[in-house]
């Protein structure tokens, strides 16, 4: 399979992308620059961490408009699959491709460090290789990484089974503790309702091997892979 990994002026998590997929899962991988309107026969297409466009206005806001965009739109209403991470998380939400919108963490300062992951499913294109019932140590990097969104919504988002990923204590407890940026129900990703989208503020992408601290970023790499080989073997 192969992955484009979109390159916007200000990513600076386009190389650990790659790397992740090239290197650590061994399938394609190719950069998708953010003024080109060709996805290039990608089968997922992957909008990374940084600062696009200096996150002048918003995170995200700016990139939203690159020409990039309009494929990657195109491609994920068609049911083609597509994740952001951190800052393209942001960009997601600023496409309309998620709902909801990403604020100033609640402590108002920036956070880098490990946290814990749960899944709150596993039957999605990003969870299925996820072990059952063992969260995921990865990390952050965000100032704006408070999930917010209204009350009616968030129980749509609970109710359509679209929370995905929620931060929790090591030992799977959602807790107000476990909270590193004050989002909202603990939401550290989240879907569209297809489930072909996800937006998660964490880096899997950091967390590919133990020297980094943490490996556990290789299950949601791998669960893609997973998902294509199913597909391809029920395409006979």
């Amino acid at each position: 399979m192969k992955f484009g990994i979109v390159t916007f002026p200000g990513s600076n998590c386009d190389y650990d992308a790659y790397a992740a997929v090239k290197h650590t899962v061994k399938q394609d991988a190719v950069f998708l620059w953010h003024k080109s309107e060709s996805l290039d026969g990608c089968d997922v297409v992957l909008l990374p961490g940084g600062f696009s466009y200096g996150d002048y206005l918003r995170s995200g806001a700016i990139a939203r408009f690159s020409p990039i965009m309009k494929s990657v739109i195109e491609f994920a209403r068609a049911g083609g699959i597509v994740i952001g991470i951190c800052n393209g998380f942001q960009v997601l939400v600023e496409s309309g491709l998620l709902p909801g919108a990403l604020m100033r963490n609640s402590h108002l300062r920036f956070s880098c460090k490990h946290v814990y992951l749960k899944a709150e499913k596993y039957d999605t294109p990003f969870t299925g290789a996820c072990p059952p019932g063992q969260t995921l140590k990865i990390p952050i990097a965000h100032g704006d990484g408070n999930y917010y969104n209204f009350q009616s919504d968030i129980e749509d988002l609970r109710q359509n089974g679209q929370i995905v990923f929620t931060y929790a204590t090591a030992d799977g407890e959602v807790t107000p503790g476990a909270n590193p940026n004050g989002s909202l129900m603990n939401i550290a990703g989240i879907s569209n309702k297809d489930g072909n989208v996800l937006g998660m503020m964490p880096h899997p992408e950091r967390a590919m091997e133990k020297i980094l601290g943490s490996d556990d970023g290789i299950h949601i790499f791998n669960s893609l892979v997973a998902h294509f080989d199913k597909k391809r073997a029920l395409a006979g």
